[in-house]
């Protein structure tokens, strides 16, 4: 154990879309242009907002969650990454208090105690006057009891509203309102199914972030807020975690990384190479062929958005196709076990894809799968050892489809033999399997994070060894 020098501050609100992302990337895009580097972290399995995150501070952001991670995979992650910088930002997910455990052990303000983090909180005002300070009190009280320093109030619609709301805050919950936004549609990031749009879509995205920079500078006080990030005093409570350095390179391994295939955790990129893997990057759209390469890495991301131009790629499609068939190793997670199907339908067109898979995929209105999965190896493979319980998360409007297009192929139903895993919560392929096999192939809809799955990286970077050879 070791201490850290890195002062800390987690953003949270009493629920989700309350305006967190915008003050975290506000305060970021703030302490970026004033030369101080700052460390930012998300917390949760989400992908999306570590983007913006990384956008707005300049450096990588990571993940914490406690789900996933664990409390020591937390204290790792956070004592690793934040080495080299003084401060730290960890913005929350949904509410302060949600989370799987009643003991908030998994929420945001579970997180917060755990890294002795003080929190930020932001609140939606609309439709609250004095009766905000309720909402922060319960904040405040609901165990594990988090330690707020501050409050930014959000969507502040008139003078009146912020003094009746900061008046009551500051007496009663005794914390000081250091910020009041008003409702500006310049900083509002566009939704979709998967959350929030991805930086490499929106070419205003570096725009919206000096917006929301510009906001917090002008209606909030950011040097009280950066004397917050050092309200809890430092103590010898994170792991040693020093850097790990990557052994001699020894396979290229090759990622689709694009617009269209964008969900990796630095985490798991990092674990290839600490393992002797050159990563070589590929663009699904645009690239015809595959470069001499030992293995494939295929992560999630929107095919459905880009259905026309992936099908239209014949030429990759087609060596992807034999390059599997000569053994190569794959690891292909919701994104990229949809690009190696047979065929997709969605909007009421079907689209060719690799037809390494035996499913046809189809998209449904509400999701199929969405959260935490719980899964239990049902085999030993190359990829997890027999009986190996993993944690892993799921968001997909997909699932396998027959020709018909109305339900489960057969293929997905009756191979029970070609799933590495029995679902024990959530959906996974067919709400009971998940993980198919094929040859060195495994594909799933789960996403799984490398620093809860140690064994994931070594062995794929073994198999792709003996592809070589």
């Amino acid at each position: 154990m070791e201490d850290t020098n890195t002062s800390r501050l987690l953003i949270s609100a009493p629920q989700k879309s309350s305006g967190k992302t915008t003050v975290s990337l506000g305060i970021l895009h703030n302490l970026h242009q004033e030369g101080v580097k700052v460390q930012s972290f998300k917390k949760g399995p989400d992908y999306i907002d570590p983007m913006w995150l990384k956008l707005a501070s300049g450096t990588e952001c990571h993940n914490l969650d406690p789900y996933l991670l664990g409390a020591e995979g937390c204290l790792d992650s956070f004592g690793r990454n934040s080495t080299e910088s003084s401060m730290a930002l960890i913005e929350g997910n949904h509410g302060l208090h949600d989370g799987m455990s009643l003991d908030g052990f998994d929420s945001s303000a579970g997180l917060a105690n755990m890294l002795q983090s003080p929190v930020l909180l932001v609140i939606n005002s609309r439709g609250m006057g004095r009766g905000a300070a309720a909402v922060v009190t319960g904040m405040q009280k609901m165990q594990p009891e988090p330690n707020i320093v501050g409050v930014v109030l959000n969507q502040v619609r008139s003078a009146r509203q912020q003094e009746k709301q900061k008046s009551a805050i500051e007496r009663f919950c005794r914390v000081p309102v250091v910020g009041s936004l008003p409702i500006d549609e310049a900083v509002i990031i566009p939704e979709r199914h998967l959350g929030l749009t991805t930086v490499d879509e929106m070419e205003s995205a570096r725009g919206i972030i000096s917006r929301a920079g510009e906001l917090v500078a002008q209606h909030c006080d950011m040097d009280a807020i950066k004397s917050m990030f050092k309200a809890t005093p430092l103590h010898t409570g994170f792991l040693d975690s020093k850097p790990l350095r990557p052994i001699h390179t020894s396979v290229n391994i090759g990622i689709f990384h694009d617009p269209t295939f964008c969900f990796y955790y630095p985490e798991n990129l990092a674990a290839l190479r600490e393992n002797g893997a050159e990563l070589v990057l590929i663009d699904s759209l645009h690239d015809d062929s595959l470069p001499d390469l030992d293995g494939l890495y295929i992560g999630g991301g929107f095919p459905e958005s880009f259905f026309e131009e992936l099908s239209a790629n014949r030429k990759l499609l087609l060596e992807v196709k034999e390059r599997v068939r000569s053994g190569i190793p794959v690891y292909a997670e919701c994104g990229g076990l949809i690009y190696l199907c047979e065929t997709a339908h969605f909007k009421g067109k079907k689209f060719k894809l690799a037809g390494v898979l035996p499913f046809e995929i189809g998209y449904q209105k509400n999701p199929v799968g969405y959260g935490y999965l719980s899964l239990k190896s049902r085999c030993q493979s190359r990829w997890f050892d027999e009986g190996a319980l993993v944690k892993a998360h799921e968001f997909h409007y997909s699932k396998p489809l027959s020709a018909s297009g109305t339900k489960p192929s057969l293929s997905a139903t009756t191979s029970a033999d070609r799933y590495q895993f029995k679902v024990i919560r959530g959906y996974g392929i067919d709400g009971k399997q998940d993980g198919f096999l094929q040859h060195n192939l495994f594909a799933s809809f789960a996403h799984l994070h490398a620093s809860a799955n140690p064994q994931w990286a070594k062995g794929f970077v073994e198999l792709a060894s003996e592809y070589q050879r």
